[in-house]
Formats: C-alpha cells, structure tokens, sequence
C-alpha cells in the first residue's frame, strides 16, 4: 500500500521509507509518534514483511524461464541469511533446482497390499473456513481424511453422539489398531452425550476423560488435532460436535488450521488441550462397570432425570483430583503449617466450592508433607463433626474417594454408632448426648468441623473446649456470625485458606459480575477525614434526602438492569436514616423496598430476606449487616450506594451476590457503585487492587485499557466521569515523592499514630503501603527519613542514598525465610562475618545479598568491601536487618531444599535475580564480576544446565507469536523452546535429551515478564526457581521444543500466569 492510498483508520504495518517520508510531510500534532518494533516480535514481524514483498517480487519476474529465476532469487536470499547467520543458516538450506515438493517420507518400501498414505482434501499447508456448503467437503468427510495420515489425534468435544461417531468408525478404528494414540476430553453437557460411544472408543484403546460436574458448564468447544511427527499437523476448530447433523449436513462454521501457515495457533491449541488434560477437573474414563453406572446417573442428573443422592457404599470409581483452585488452597494450609506453625486452621469457600473434598486431600497430604507430625502413611485418627446427617453421608463418601478405601470411617448419627472409633463422621446432635470423659482429649490427630460459623454454639464449644487434636480444620463459607460472636478465636485471629475470588469467578463457582461505576454530583471532598475514614454521621446528613442522588441511581437502574420490577437487589447504605430514606423513595417510584440494620427484629428481618427470595421484594437497603443472614443466592443486584475505602467491606458487598442461582436463571451479577468527588485521603486502589490481584502501577494501566483481562463473564466498566476520578485518585492518593511522604508521616506522629519507638512493619501499616509502595518512592528510607522527623541523631553514609535505591531495584522479591533470618542475625552483629570462618555455601549467601546491593559489571565490590561498607552504614544496616526480618515473616509459600550436595544456596520455588542465581553458582566472583545475558547456561563445576525463561517475551498486552514458546502444562510439565540453533544432533541439544544418563541436570527458573510492572524502565523481575527437571520429549528442531517433567509441581497460585489457565 502507497502512503497515498492510506485511509484514516488503524494500522499494524511496518514504517517503509515511503510511509515514514508521508508522515513526515504531515502537520505538527497531528500524528503520533510511532512506537518503536518490539524486539520480541521482530523476527515474526519482519519475516512477514519480507514474505510480502518477496511474494511481490516473485510473481512479477519475466514469464520467460519465471521458475528458475525465482528460485535463484530464493537461495539468494537464503545465501544471504546464511552469511549473516551461518550458525542458524546452512547451504543445505538452499532449495534443489528440480523445483519439486517433499509429500511423503517412507521408512521402508511399500508391501504389495499396502497403499500410500491417504492425503488430507485440504492442503496440508492451508487453513481454511468449512460451513459444509455443497460445493465443498463436509466436515466429515475432511476429518475422515485427516485421520489416515495423523501419528495422534485429540479430541475435545462438549458432547459425543453415537451418531456422529459412527461416520468415523472406520478411520478411528484404523487409527487405534495401528497403535496410535487419541485422547478425547468430552463432558456430561445436557447429558447428551451417548455412553455408548464413548464404550466403543475405550474398548478400542482410545483415552478419555470426562468432565461429570453437572452444576457449571465450562467446556463448548468443539476442535480436533491431528498432529504429524513432520511439523505437517492441522485442527479443526468450531461448531460442530460429534453427532451426524454436525458432521454432515448442519449449519456449521468450523476453521482448519496448519501448522506450516499458523504455527502460534496450532501451538496454542496443543498447550490448551494438554493444560485440560492435566486439570483434575476431566476425570479419567476406562468404561468399568462402576464407572458406566456413574456416569449414567451423572448424565441422567444433566438431563433432569435423576435425583442428586448419596450413597455411602457406591464403590471407588475414579482416580479423583483437586481442582486447580483446591490445590492452590492445600498449599496455603501447608504454608500456614510450616511457615507460620499453625495447626488451627480456617477454611473459608464458597457453598459448593468442594471443602469436603478438599479436607480429604489435606488429610491425604498430611504424611507427606508434615511426616515429622504424622509418621505413619496411614491415615491419622479423624473426628469430623457436621449437623446434618447428609452431609455426613456426602463426607464419607467423599473421603471413601479421596483415599481410595471404601471401608474408610464410621458414621455417629441417628443411633449408628462407631465400632473402632479412629475415623469417625459424627453429628453434633449424637455428640451432644455423650459425656466428654467417654473420648480422651487427644483420641483424634485430626478434629474437622463443617460450617464452621456455627461453633460459638455451646454444643460445638464443649467439644471443642475439651479436644486437643494435633490439627483443628475448620470449614465455612460465612465467617460472619449474626450475633457478631469472633468464631476466629479458635484460629488464632487468622484465615488459613480461602478461595480468591478470581480463581472462583474462573472456575464458574460463582456467578460472573458486570460492575458499573457511575459518576454522581456529590462532593465529599470537604467533609471531615478522621482517623482513616469519614465521619459517617457526615456521609448520612449529606445522602438522605438528596432526591437528585436518587434519581440518578433510579436512572442507571433503568439502564443497566433488563426488568428492575422482577430483581432482586441489594443497596448499601451509610445509616439507618440513608436506608429508610432510600426504601420509601423507592417504594415511591413503584418499587417492593425495605431497609434492614441491626435494630431490625430478627422475624421482621427473616421475612423480608423470604420475601426478597420469592421476588415479593425488589430490593432491600441494609446497614453494616455482613453475616449469613444475608447470603441469598437469588440476589441478581446490588447498589454500592455508600463509599467504601475498605478491601473487605468492599468484597463483602460485592460476594452477597456472587452465589450461583439456577433456581432463578441468574446470568450475571450486575453491580452499580456511584462515585462523588472524593476526599484527596479516600483511597479506590486499595479495593481495586484486592479485587483485581494486582500492583498500584498495574491498576493503572489496566484501568487505562479498559481492564482487558477479566475472568470470563466479568465487566469493570467506569463512565468517563468515574474513570477520571479515580485515575486522578490513583495518581494522588500514594506519595509519590519523599517530601509528600514526610508530610504525612508528620501527621501520623502529630496523631500518636506513630513514635520514635514504631519499626518499619508500624510504618507500612500506618501508611497502608506495601514495602514496594514505600521504596519505589525516591529517596525514602526509614533510615532517612527518622532522620528528618528528628528521631535519629546519626549523620548519614555516603553510600546510603545508592543502597536504599537498590533495595527497592532488588531485595523486595526476598521470600526465603531462613536465608533471610540467617543475613538479618549476622547483620545484627557488632562486627561483620570473618569470612574464613565461613562455609562456601554461606559465603554465597552474603555475595547474594551484596550483589543486588552494590551490583554487578563495574560497580562490583568485593564480598569483604561490602561488608566493611555496611558495618560503616550502622543506621543503614538496622534498616536493612529489620526489612529483612519483615521480608521473612510475610513469605506466604512454601520452599524447599535442591536434593544434590552442591554449596549452592537457592530453594526450590524462591524468587532470585540473575545475579543472585549467578552468585548462589559461584559464577560471579571478583576475577568474574559480569552476568551472562543468554537465556541458557551450562556450569561445568556443577554439571548444570541453567534454563532462565521470561514467558511474555513481548511487552505488549498479549502476544500471540510469542506467548506459547515457554509455557507449564499442568503443574508437572513444561514446554521450553531452546535457542533458535539448537539442532538436536549437537553437543547442547544431546546433553538435553541424555542428561539423566550422563550425570548432569537442568534447572529451571521462569518469569511471568522482564519488568514487574511489564513495562521499560521498571523494576526487573526475579525468577522463579522451578528445581530440577528431567528430559520427556521434543519436537523439531531449530529451536527444540523441548517438554520437561518437572521433580516437584508448581505452586497452584503460580499456575495462571505460567499455563494457559483452565
């Protein structure tokens, strides 16, 4: 395209000289400057400019002799490439002058009866849209021809019909006798898939998993993959399910990919299907007799035939496993018990998130994790205690399941009593009946109590007042009580585990929400601002009677609700009198409204929540009432009409209606939040980034963008007005320089809220900043800034201002607890270490920690200058000895050891920079004080292979010729690509493939992004260290895709960003 051609509009095109000449022609302003080729795309980016012109150019040569000279010009430029690249580019890369295409490669001649391979009716190097139009191959007809050539098939399907599997018998079966491979993901959806076929597939040797929740729908695609060994595989992707009608003659769009043409496609796809084969959510199917009566009733359930029942005695019939969100919560209980020594534990989730089962997978994990607490491998002596006899029954079939034994525990409840007692499932009721010397107090290793928010009753309290269990699991969904009685005293103060609300809204375990947020003509922004907060005596005066507030939410209501008469809503008040005068507003207007708060009779209270329930009300007004009596699944609604600073009471409001409803049809959570001229301390980044899991600067941009990253269903949607206050907010409510900072900590000491005597931890808490916050603004540091307050005599170092900039460039991401305490006790020390006194493994530790304090290259100080420097910096090095002390007590997972006799001071599943992995190595030392830049690198001293690996090479938003490269499949695997020479008959790819053999290993350590915050200029992020990882496959080569089976999984929560989540 010409520059005079162009059209206003957008673009994504490479500048020509022609187009840059154009742009430079144009007026002042009017153009913005081009942003600069991201170097991460640049080779896809450029390789596409180049195949356009040479298409170009390879077409318009003479007719006369037009294919010799093309391909001349083609090993021109493949001459060419290979000068510039001789180690990527050989001459045996120039093509032959016979002009001739490669279609098949045979290991052996052909036998008499034998026939070539079947080609597939559509190219092998094309893509292409199927509609099953008569004037082309049906669908399936073009996977009947697709299936001769493939080495493995996959399958994911919403449903299997016998009717659409019966027109590919033939070809499957062919498939499957030849010995290879087909996986089939497919699911109980409307219970229309037919058992039959999915019988007939197994028997034949065909894998299968088959997802049988009927409460959530997550899997509708509809995609085959046909993968060939010669880089020739191709998919199908889209409306058709396997059933006769989809096949043949529906109205059916369905687009085939190549690998040869979409490569990045074709990979995603790949990494996606072997991400939900992992997932513990499709469960394996291998056609037994159990598991066909299983599946029967759970298909029977989707289709509305069957009742949902219990049985105790149903046999073990698959290998169940958590969900992803469940694993994430097991390993928060594992760091609450080994970080914190925790043993009394709270687990809060959602009804329906599965907390049964997860309490039997903590009780499986137990030995394994804890042996020290829990010797022997059989499963500890348990008392779960719950109210009602189903639940009980659902318990210990649950755990039946789990452990794999179907005689596991015994029921206590309605006469049935235990004949062992060591695994028992009582009711509270039965409980209550037997006197507390009957069962010593340490009779159970393991006491469980369902429902957890009803123990504060004296029939729960007895028990738990005499048992003294090695652990107390506690299971809720309502932490607040209704008669405000702390159910977390038990727990010491603190929730072990919950579910986030992202991974809940993922996982469709709760309802999806559309969050709008309007702009309203109230102006809090002189009121009164006391000790962290409005006066709410202000906010009340201010809201009631503002008829024009309430016509504008009676406006928007209109708007963004499909029938307001028919919902049921809930709006959060500031008082008493803001609830009453919005209930008769709107009862005015024709609306069903009533206003509750804690002096509302508790009948009167019950039967509004029945009436909201039956749709009798449209909406109820509440006050500061945050407790089960208001957990109503129905609720489709709810106005934020107060506002609220707070993460949980945010959370609070917004979690009333997140609870699924399919009694009532609810599609969605659709939330109005109005937002007025707020006071320059009110804060929005502190529910925002609670809601969004994110950094201050990554509330920003995405703020900025639009949120383009919700789970799915989810809107965050602000009207101009709304979204400008709260940028503008954002920008101004942290301090962003050191005199700003000072000035509030003036006012937090003229408050008493701080003193000269306050640590850093008083510090952060006072100011509401995480130790990033606080860093990243210039020149701040406690040291300093004590100074300036005139709590700390000292003069300061001359290298003070150097190392406080480091820490926030460096030591933030610290997460090792004992490598931490170790540095924080030596730094407490009058004298620094002798370093002949020390072992090399701890002499590597120190360097880890002056490395990222003094750097690399040509600021690099000897381990023994640096020290003599900080012990110099004694003000400086109090600072650094308690940010480390904090750093230790927030570390919120587990680490463990490397299993190899190296000095080498790195965990398993620690954050480290380069420099310090370098240093932990010995890599760095004084005759040695530069980093290696490339992303691989072998250490001969140690036998090692080290893998550094940045997943979102491109720091744009998403990218998808970069974002499939380097990704986790499942918690266990990982698809790496090697540098883009790597053929696997060198000495680098051999020592990959053989490394188990020859002695030597690969460690892997992985980041999400260069920058923490994604962007230039930022903060670089550490690696995560992964362990060690042992050689599965490859494919290819020129880069190698290499898949590695990882020796301890990856962290649950770690999963999202290294995975294509599922």
């Amino acid at each position: 395209m010409r520059p005079q051609d162009l059209t206003p509009g957008l673009y994504d095109h490479l500048l020509s000289e022609s187009w840059h000449e154009a742009l430079a022609e144009q007026p002042a302003g009017l153009q913005e400057e081009p942003p600069h080729l991201d170097p991460a795309e640049a080779p896809a980016r450029l390789a596409r400019y180049l195949r356009q012109l040479s298409e170009i150019a390879l077409a318009a040569l003479p007719e006369n002799q037009r294919q010799q000279k093309q391909l001349a010009l083609v090993n021109q430029i493949v001459a060419l490439l290979q000068k510039e690249a001789p180690n990527a580019i050989s001459r045996a890369d120039q093509l032959h002058p016979s002009a001739r295409l490669l279609q098949e490669w045979r290991a052996a001649p052909l036998l008499p009866n034998q026939s070539p391979l079947t080609r597939p009716l559509i190219p092998l190097a094309d893509g292409t849209l199927l509609i099953n139009a008569p004037s082309e191959p049906s669908i399936g007809q073009a996977l009947e021809a697709e299936c001769p050539s493939a080495d493995r098939i996959d399958l994911l399907c919403a449903f299997i019909k016998w009717s659409g599997l019966r027109l590919l018998q033939e070809q499957l079966s062919a498939h499957l006798n030849a010995g290879r491979p087909l996986r089939v993901l497919t699911t109980v959806y409307m219970g229309a898939t037919d058992r039959k076929a999915l019988d007939w597939l197994v028997e034949r040797g065909a894998q299968l998993r088959v997802s049988t929740d009927t409460r959530r729908t997550r899997l509708h695609a509809k995609a085959w993959l046909f993968h060939r060994a010669s880089g020739t595989s191709t998919a199908y992707i889209g409306s058709s399910n396997l059933s006769h009608a989809a096949l043949v003659d529906g109205l059916e769009w369905n687009v085939r990919i190549a690998a040869l043409e979409t490569p990045a496609m074709l990979a995603k796809f790949q990494a996606t299907f072997d991400a939900y084969w992992e997932e513990g959510e499709f469960e394996p199917y291998d056609a037994t007799k159990d598991q066909q009566a299983r599946l029967d009733h759970q298909l029977a359930l989707a289709r509305g035939d069957a009742a949902s029942t219990v049985d105790t005695a149903l046999p073990v019939w698959f290998d169940l496993r958590p969900y992803a969100y469940q694993r994430e919560m097991l390993d928060q209980l594992a760091t609450e018990r080994s970080l914190h020594h925790n043993w009394n534990n709270l687990v809060v989730a959602a009804t329906g998130t599965g907390k049964t089962v997860l309490a039997a997978f903590d009780l499986a994990r137990l030995h394994a994790d804890f042996h020290e607490h829990f010797t022997s491998p059989d499963p500890p002596s348990l008392l779960l205690i719950a109210h009602r006899k189903e639940i009980l029954q659902q318990a210990v079939a649950t755990f039946r399941q789990v452990l794999r034994d179907p005689s596991f525990g015994e029921l206590y409840v309605d006469g049935e009593v235990p004949n062992q007692w060591r695994h028992v499932f009582a009711s509270v009721q039965s409980l209550a009946q037997r006197d507390l010397g009957e069962i010593p107090a340490d009779r159970f290793e393991v006491v469980i109590i369902d429902e957890f928010h009803h123990a504060a009753a004296s029939s729960y309290r007895r028990w738990l007042d005499h048992l003294r269990p090695k652990l107390l699991l506690g299971l809720t969904a309502t932490p607040e009580r209704a008669d405000g009685l702390d159910i977390l005293q038990w727990f010491g103060g603190r929730i072990a585990a919950e579910l986030r609300l992202w991974s809940a809204l993922d996982q469709g375990l709760l309802c999806p929400f559309h969050y709008f947020a309007v702009a309203d003509d109230t102006d809090l922004s002189a009121l009164e601002w006391r000790r962290g907060g409005y006066v709410p005596a202000e906010l009340s005066k201010l809201y009631t009677g503002d008829h024009r507030r309430v016509d504008l939410i009676l406006s928007e209501l209109q708007k963004a609700v499909a029938e307001p008469l028919r919902m049921r809503a809930l709006g959060f008040c500031v008082s008493v009198e803001h609830a009453r005068f919005m209930a008769e507003r709107f009862r005015a207007t024709g609306f069903a409204a009533e206003a509750l708060d804690a002096s509302t009779p508790s009948e009167e209270r019950r039967d509004a929540l029945r009436r909201l329930q039956a749709g009798e009300l449209q909406i109820l007004f509440a006050v500061d009432l945050f407790n089960e009596g208001l957990d109503i699944p129905a609720i489709d609604t709810v106005l934020l009409l107060r506002p609220t600073e707070s993460a949980v009471v945010f959370l609070q409001q917004l979690g009333r209606g997140l609870r699924l409803s399919p009694e009532t049809g609810k599609s969605c959570l659709t939330v109005l939040d109005f937002i007025g001229q707020q006071h320059r301390h009110f804060r929005f980044d502190l529910r925002y980034r609670t809601l969004l899991g994110c950094s201050h600067r990554q509330l920003q941009i995405q703020l900025e963008q639009g949120f383009p990253f919700l789970p799915p269903g989810c809107r965050l949607v602000l009207d101009r007005v709304a979204r400008e206050r709260v940028l503008t907010n954002l920008r101004q409510c942290l301090p962003s320089r050191g005199p700003q900072l000072l000035d509030e900590l003036r006012v937090l000491a003229a408050e008493s809220v701080l003193t000269a005597d306050s640590g850093l931890a008083n510090w952060l808490e006072a100011l509401a900043m995480e130790p990033a916050d606080f860093y990243g603004i210039r020149g701040a540091s406690f040291t300093a800034l004590r100074r300036q307050l005139g709590w700390l005599s000292d003069g300061p170092h001359p290298e003070e201002d150097r190392l406080t900039r480091a820490i926030a460039a460096g030591l933030l991401h610290g997460d090792d607890p004992d490598r931490l305490r170790l540095l924080a006790t030596g730094l407490s020390a009058p004298y620094p270490p002798k370093l002949e006194a020390l072992g090399e493994r701890e002499q590597r530790q120190w360097l880890m920690l002056t490395v990222q304090l003094f750097g690399t290259g040509r600021r690099w100080r000897s381990l023994r200058e640096a020290l003599d420097v900080l012990w110099q910096a004694a003000a400086w090095r109090d600072e650094l000895q308690k940010l480390l002390e904090l750093l230790a007590d927030r570390a919120d997972h587990r680490l463990y050891s490397l299993p190899w006799a190296q000095p080498i001071p790195l965990r398993v599943h620690g954050h480290y920079s380069r420099a310090e992995i370098e240093a932990a190595f010995g890599i760095l030392h004084d005759e040695a004080p530069w980093i290696h830049r490339e992303g691989v690198l072998w250490h001969e001293a140690s036998q090692c292979d080290l893998l550094f690996v940045t997943l979102k090479k491109s720091e744009s938003l998403f990218s998808p010729t970069t974002r499939y490269r380097d990704l986790a499949i499942g918690p266990s695997q990982f698809h790496w690509e090697s540098q883009s020479t790597t053929t696997k008959s060198s000495p680098t790819g051999q020592r990959y493939i053989h490394h188990a053999e020859r002695g030597s290993r690969v460690l892997l350590f992985v980041r999400e992004h260069r920058k923490l915050d994604g962007r230039a200029g930022g903060v670089t992020q550490p690696f995560r260290c992964l362990g060690f990882a042992r050689y599965e496959t490859h494919e290819g080569e020129r880069p190698m895709a290499i898949r590695w089976r990882l020796e301890r999984e990856i962290p649950a929560a770690w999963l999202p960003a290294m995975s294509l989540a599922v």
